[in-house]
């Protein structure tokens, strides 16, 4: 109770987290933006310095990891979600978004089978690939577990004035 882990959440879930032992999950994953974020620091004059640290990388590629992960989710089970998985791979083919999705969708399994009967799961996500992630959540879960999204228009971003208006969408289980 009440303990913090620190590592891979697939690896977490599986090792050390009880079958429908959770009551609320709040998923704020990588959006597969395609970007890597650092941890910038500025000069005394307040220009950029050139050290950062390199904090998370929301790239992906298709390698062989991303091969172990699909045949690992396409020979268990359950069967549905092989079946959506391999569509999936038909229609948006072996390239980044597929090793998004492969990734993603072994911890939705995980997450559901973690999840209480009651319980709630909230998927914080952005338009980059909600709508795949809306099928999968549609998949895994069921779509009849679906009760609404919520989303909201930020009128001032964080402290960068360049990114201007952004929609962020929550779907809600």
């Amino acid at each position: 109770m009440n303990q913090l882990f620190y590592g891979d959440n697939l690896d977490i879930l599986r090792d050390r987290i009880a079958d429908e032992s959770v009551d609320l999950i709040y998923l704020d994953p990588p959006f597969n933006s395609n970007r890597n974020y650092n941890v910038l620091f500025q000069e005394k004059s307040g220009e950029d310095s050139a050290s950062q640290i390199e904090v998370f990388t929301d790239t992906w590629a298709w390698n062989m990891d991303a091969e172990y992960a699909y045949n690992e989710l396409t020979t268990s089970p359950p069967a549905n979600v092989a079946a959506m998985i391999e569509a999936m791979r038909q229609f948006v083919g072996a390239n980044e978004m597929m090793a998004y999705l492969v990734m993603m969708t072994q911890r939705i399994k995980e997450l559901h089978r973690v999840l209480k009967s009651t319980g709630s799961l909230y998927l914080h996500c952005d338009p980059t690939a909600s709508h795949y992630l809306k099928i999968l959540l549609d998949t895994v879960f069921g779509k009849d577990r679906f009760l609404s999204e919520i989303s909201w228009r930020r009128t001032g971003a964080h402290s960068d004035g360049s990114r201007g208006e952004r929609t962020l969408d929550i779907s809600v289980m």
